[in-house]
């Protein structure tokens, strides 16, 4: 299977590391989406990364649509347990929105000059996060003998943060920077697959 996907991009490397996590072999390609390039636009509309080109020819979009096709083809990914598994989406679904959040800031900024950014734009979205990181830092999931979607979506987000936005949100969530570490034990490729440039 083939991934295209981008070293700094969060919901990338959240696909990524669950791939590894699974012993799923993936052929990474890095893509530029702002270029357009025919191989990502010609198999997702959307024009977005990551997307999964499997090996049967079928095209599969986006981060969280790889992860449940990912479940499906190895299983382990969510767990079995009904009330456990909406926790992970949950936690999944709240990390995801928070990485959107943080990239439109970015994308406001890389995109447009100076003087044309939406200072009260970058304040809304930088205040969504602020709350969810508030949460997150408030009640860590716990890692048990099993990591899940939701600890590749956490892990992927602290990653994000550690890449474009140092030394603006560490002072006040020293649990996530805790929760990192122990996911890193869980985890040892989590220095080489997280967000970077």
């Amino acid at each position: 299977m083939r991934l295209l996907c981008s070293s700094t991009s969060p919901f990338s490397s959240k696909v990524r590391m669950a791939a590894r996590h699974l012993g799923i072999e993936l052929e990474e390609i890095r893509v530029d989406t702002n270029a357009g390039p025919a191989l990502l636009v010609d198999n997702n509309p959307l024009g977005k990364i990551p997307t999964l080109l499997t090996d049967d020819g079928e095209a599969i979009f986006d981060s969280r649509a790889i992860m449940h096709y990912f479940d499906r083809q190895e299983g382990g990914l969510y767990p079995s347990k009904k009330g456990k598994r909406t926790e992970a989406e949950v936690l999944e679904a709240l990390c995801d929105g928070t990485m959107e959040c943080l990239l439109s800031i970015v994308y406001e900024r890389r995109l447009r000059e100076p003087e044309k950014q939406h200072q009260p734009w970058i304040d809304r979205q930088w205040t969504k996060a602020s709350r969810a990181l508030a949460h997150l830092d408030a009640e860590p999931p716990k890692i048990g003998k099993k990591l899940h979607a939701g600890h590749f979506a956490l892990a992927a987000l602290i990653g994000y943060l550690q890449l474009r936005f140092e030394g603006q949100w560490e002072a006040d969530h020293a649990e996530l920077i805790n929760w990192a570490s122990k996911f890193e034990k869980h985890f040892p490729d989590y220095p080489a697959m997280k967000p970077q440039a």
